[in-house]
């Protein structure tokens, strides 16, 4: 089995965690699970934009390059600033001299790795899961990053046993540390588009063999 490293999700997954109780944001390729900063928060005006932004993706706050709030230049003052679309939040600085601006917080959120969780993937994945043993069908949403270590990891909910199963596509059992399309589960979505044909009626299918199963020798 690969070792463990951190978990992709998907942007359904995210959007999930919306509440101030359970908030969660992804921003520039990870996921953050930004409660712990509610919490501590709770009750800021600061902290609203915040809170109206969770369970999204907030990248566009971000400078790419540097990781921190993107700036400009107010073309009417000629200061720079920070880009607030939903209003100043947590650990942003005001735009003016302020006796009352706290700048004993250490490093700002948006720089504290400890609430970071995970990945946010690039490109998720539409998959069956058939289970010959019992005839059953399964569709997931899956990251495109992922083994078929950790694709087994979502299916467990359906499936406790699965792990006593071999995993196999058109016939041939998967690299259980390797992706979807490195064991040749190729992704044909823009093909699909290109051809303007449904994606959903296109679903790659694995098939689950119970490995005790005798008919399967």
């Amino acid at each position: 089995m690969s070792p463990a490293r951190a978990p992709y999700y998907t942007p359904r997954e995210v959007s999930r965690h919306c509440t101030p109780n359970d908030l969660w944001v992804s921003y520039l390729g990870r996921v953050y699970d930004l409660t712990p900063l509610a919490k501590e928060n709770r009750g800021d005006i600061l902290l609203k934009p915040i809170i109206l932004s969770a369970g999204k993706d907030i990248s566009h706050w971000f400078n790419v390059k540097t990781g921190d709030i993107k700036t400009y230049v107010d073309p009417q003052t000629g200061c720079l600033k920070h880009y607030t679309p939903q209003g100043r939040f947590l650990h942003v600085p005001p735009s003016f001299p302020c006796s009352d601006w706290d700048t004993d917080f250490g490093r700002p959120w948006w720089r504290n790795t400890s609430y970071e969780v995970g990945i946010l993937s690039s490109k998720t994945r539409i998959i069956r899961i058939i289970n010959t043993l019992t005839s059953q069908e399964h569709t997931l949403e899956v990251c495109s990053e992922e083994t078929i270590y950790e694709i087994l990891g979502r299916y467990l909910p359906y499936n406790a046993h699965a792990a006593s199963y071999t995993w196999k596509y058109c016939g041939v059992p998967l690299n259980m540390e390797l992706t979807l399309e490195e064991n040749g589960v190729r992704d044909e979505d823009e093909e699909f588009e290109e051809l303007k044909m449904d994606c959903d009626s296109h679903t790659a299918s694995i098939h689950l063999y119970f490995n005790d199963d005798l008919t399967e020798l």
